[in-house]
């Protein structure tokens, strides 16, 4: 058996394989209802062999939405629709996960083939907040600084919409603290010029991140893993640093975090990435093996050996795909044949599969 296709077990929870699904927001929600798009599409990973499905990010209140297209986890209604998700998904041997989030100052804009920026309150958009009044760009909403009240409700917020995706059925939970939205914006020095608890020392701009997960992990239940995704960098001078990204990592392992999901940038619209085949997954392997925390790498891995080699070397213990999947819901099934394995494949398609 190759490494990719071993089994990955986390506290009493275990993926038939290291394939997991990224979660890929769809701007295909009215007032946060998942839609039979959402069925589909989560589904056919399923069906194409992935150990893991994470959903895209469920916006934990409305004004947490990216977009007024978003999925949201923030009203009970909500439940119904995801449960039916996680149950198909379940049934055809993928694990669940739900990533929570609020999309911070980069909330209310428009869906990506809509053009870009902010969509204003008179069609539909909303005030956003973040930890400063500092806009992400100058198309990009101007945020109003939050209260330590409204810091407080949000902690809340997390905690109600963990215990709804408990009761909708998700196995795994992230929190998002990546690509520039809340958490990150929380995290790094460029976003946050905060002078209270929640500013200025590296303890304090962890704060919000680190009670957050506290709340989570006492209503998320001990037998299931919680993952935070994180952006190891903000490819910009004087904000967020990889060794930033190792100490927090150590300190979220420590609040009872199982695995953290290695990504980069967004937070800096100046940002300076250098892009190629795997190219974040350095940043995962540091994580891993400075902070003592499993791992997810994700980044341009499309190629089947390339993932393999990822596990097999130890740089990341789960390999997260996005667009390749799209590209080609199936690929691990081929990703399987490839490496000599034999895939998950569903009876209804094993007259396809490749001898």
């Amino acid at each position: 058996m190759s490494a990719l296709f071993s089994p990955l077990t986390l506290r009493a929870l275990t993926l038939r394989n290291r394939i997991g699904v990224s979660p890929m927001c769809q701007y295909t929600s009215t007032d946060g209802f998942a839609e039979d798009w959402h069925l589909v599409h989560l589904g056919a990973f399923a069906t194409g062999g992935a150990g893991l499905v994470i959903s895209e990010a469920a916006a934990v209140v409305p004004e947490g939405r990216i977009s007024p297209s978003d999925l949201g986890i923030w009203r009970d209604e909500h439940i119904p629709m995801l449960r039916r998700i996680t149950d198909f998904l379940h049934a055809h041997g993928t694990v669940a996960g739900i990533q929570l989030a609020h999309a911070g100052r980069k909330a209310s804009t428009k869906r990506p083939w809509e053009g870009t920026g902010m969509v204003p309150p008179d069609q539909g958009g909303w005030r956003v907040k973040a930890p400063s009044a500092i806009a992400f760009s100058p198309e990009y909403a101007q945020p109003q600084a939050m209260s330590l009240d409204e810091i407080e409700a949000l902690i809340e917020a997390f905690g109600l919409a963990a215990q709804r995706a408990l009761e909708a059925g998700f196995k795994v939970a992230e929190l998002h603290a990546a690509h520039g939205y809340l958490f990150h914006e929380f995290l790094s020095p460029l976003s946050n010029q905060r002078t209270d608890a929640y500013g200025g020392s590296f303890e304090n701009r962890i704060r919000l991140l680190c009670d957050v997960t506290r709340t989570v992990r006492t209503i998320w239940p001990d037998t299931w893993p919680l993952f935070v995704r994180i952006s190891a960098t903000d490819w910009a001078e004087g904000g967020w640093t990889v060794d930033e990204s190792v100490a927090l990592a150590k300190v979220l392992g420590t609040l009872g975090v199982d695995l953290v999901d290695v990504s980069s940038g967004g937070l800096a619209a100046h940002q300076q990435i250098t892009v190629g085949p795997g190219y974040q997954v350095p940043f995962a392997a540091r994580v891993k093996r400075e902070a003592g925390i499993a791992t997810a790498a994700v980044g341009l891995i499309t190629e089947p050996h390339q993932a393999d080699a990822i596990v097999a070397n130890g740089e990341a213990d789960l390999v997260l795909l996005a667009r390749e999947l799209l590209r080609n819901p199936r690929w691990p099934l081929e990703a399987a044949h490839a490496l000599g394995d034999d895939g998950p494949w569903p009876d209804q398609y094993v007259r396809a599969r490749k001898r």
